[in-house]
């Protein structure tokens, strides 16, 4: 009997009393739908939707099932590319949740086909193992540097070289990025060894642009030296400023060399792989061997004044936070992004206790003047 109890008196209306009725209809409240539009339907199938609002980039990446983009540039890497995926394979981020982008550039060995060969093995496979995606991207840019050791390590080659990876890094970054990609990670394909947990332990700390600390093993005369390998990460100095600010606009600060003593501190010359991994340091440059980037910066834009021949500044180009191929700052390539992303209001870190191992390469003799690339320890 409760499904038709009805409220107010049980009479007529035209019987009740004028109190009677307000009771009765203050119970009745008839829903009205005012300039009601009923939702458009496109069927074009050339036009698409992307929201980005639901893409985010968060600690709890791993639970949130968060993107994560890896982009490598090759050029004559052919020698690196097994330990390469050994070590890629080995990571405990989920492997569908990441995606792999290449773009091999001015090779002269066997890149491409090693590349294809290890791809193919690596996603045929049966397990947990495979990748979600992988594209493969072509693109010469007519390097004018060298692969040998000394020619691409002199401080003559590193303006041209710098430019040229930035191009590279560049063309990369825009092909492979899709809406979906929450983190973009930068790395090295001449990594020696690093940790399988590195997405995750870089994901913690939350951070718009991160890198750790960069050595490497040589073993001379059954030692076991640990040598710290880039230069490249930095916190700026006054006398860096002050030599920027003597240079023409257009020339690229070279960092880790003699003819530029710009006496920056160097991620290398401080920490230790033994202490505290997580401990953070604010940098005003990076090196490119192993950045995590969330991916709106590199979606983000940037006001770039740029001179015309007659010196005035022009305000009309509008670009990315990505890796110039020209003087930004003075820096190019991986410093100059750090540059731009720091001008643009974005955080750059470093973990000087986290180490990533890197190849032992010889670097070139008195490129670093008085400054040691290695310092020995027994092991």
């Amino acid at each position: 009997m409760q499904r038709f109890y009805c409220w107010g008196p049980a009479k007529p209306p035209m019987a009740m009393s004028m109190n009677e009725q307000a009771q009765w209809h203050q119970h009745l409240q008839t829903p009205v739908l005012f300039n009601h539009h009923a939702p458009m339907e496109v069927e074009s199938a050339l036009i698409h939707s992307v929201d980005l609002n639901g893409i985010d980039s968060t600690p709890r990446a791993r639970l949130n099932e968060e993107r994560v983009l890896i982009l490598t540039p090759l050029r004559d890497a052919a020698p690196y590319l097994p330990k390469y995926f050994d070590l890629l394979s080995e990571l405990t981020y989920p492997h569908d949740l990441i995606d792999l982008a290449f773009l091999v550039g001015d090779s002269t060995d066997d890149t491409l086909a090693v590349l294809s060969s290890e791809l193919d093995r690596v996603q045929k496979r049966t397990d947990k193992i495979p990748f979600h995606d992988a594209l493969i991207v072509q693109k010469d840019f007519g390097a004018m540097v060298g692969m040998d050791v000394a020619e691409r390590h002199g401080f003559e080659a590193q303006g041209p070289r710098r430019k040229a990876i930035a191009r590279a890094r560049n063309y990369l970054l825009y092909t492979a990025l899709k809406p979906t990609h929450s983190w973009v990670y930068w790395r090295d394909v001449d990594i020696q060894d690093s940790p399988s947990k590195i997405l995750e332990d870089f994901m913690d700390h939350n951070k718009d642009v991160l890198v750790p600390n960069i050595w490497f093993h040589r073993y001379e005369n059954q030692r076991d030296i640990e040598g710290r390998f880039d230069y490249n990460s930095w916190i700026e100095s006054d006398q860096g400023r002050k030599l920027a600010d003597s240079l023409p606009k257009d020339t690229v600060l070279a960092e880790g060399y003699k003819e530029y003593n710009t006496k920056r501190k160097y991620l290398v010359q401080f920490g230790d792989w033994r202490n505290n991994k997580d401990e953070e340091v604010e940098l005003d440059g990076i090196g490119g061997v192993n950045i995590l980037v969330k991916a709106d910066v590199h979606r983000s834009g940037n006001l770039v004044l740029q001179m015309n021949d007659c010196g005035a500044f022009l305000a009309d180009s509008y670009l990315g936070i990505n890796f110039p191929c020209y003087a930004f700052e003075n820096q190019a390539e991986t410093e100059g992004f750090a540059k731009m992303a720091k001008r643009a209001g974005y955080q750059v870190v470093g973990l000087p206790n986290y180490v990533v191992w890197h190849i032992d390469t010889e670097e070139k003799k008195g490129n670093l003047g008085s400054r040691p690339a290695w310092k020995g320890a027994e092991g």
